[in-house]
């Protein structure tokens, strides 16, 4: 899939917290977005249904829920799980425009042990690059505000 993705980016800084799960991880950035944050991404979805795309329930953007075990093929947040092992968790999603997985990485460097978010789109169409050409530019500033609020927080 990265080899075939039309966009793909990755961001890295050390965990304070090296002993937190994959999952922990998650929720220390991916639940707590900004209400302007959670607004936008309502919007969108609500655009994105309307254009016959699958898009979570407003309830998975606006207080994910948090289970104390996960596997493969369940959501987390508002993405379904691809892969989970000790040291990563691939979420994501497939639609008609495009398809795209988000990592959350656990990677040692040393005696550091990092964070790595990526992710990866591949586009099936027109809409798919129209769309992310769009995003793109929030969606980098996004990740890497929430990854640094996160750090900022103590949250990692």
């Amino acid at each position: 899939m990265v080899e075939a993705a039309f966009f793909r980016d990755s961001y890295r800084t050390p965990l304070t917290h090296p002993q937190a799960s994959v999952v922990e991880i998650f929720f220390a950035v991916f639940a707590h977005l900004p209400l302007w944050m959670k607004s936008a991404l309502l919007v969108r979805n609500c655009l994105a249904s309307a254009c016959g795309l699958e898009v979570p329930r407003s309830a998975e953007i606006l207080s994910p829920e948090v289970k104390a075990n996960y596997r493969v093929g369940d959501k987390i947040g508002p993405w379904p799980i691809f892969a989970l092992s000790p040291s990563e968790l691939v979420a994501g999603r497939n639609n008609k425009h495009l398809d795209f997985r988000l990592s959350v990485l656990k990677e040692a460097q040393g005696e550091t042990i990092n964070l790595v978010i990526s992710t990866v789109c591949t586009t099936h169409n027109t809409l798919g690059k129209l769309y992310l050409l769009l995003i793109i530019p929030f969606h980098k500033w996004g990740v890497q505000r929430l990854m640094s609020s996160a750090a900022r927080a103590g949250r990692l």
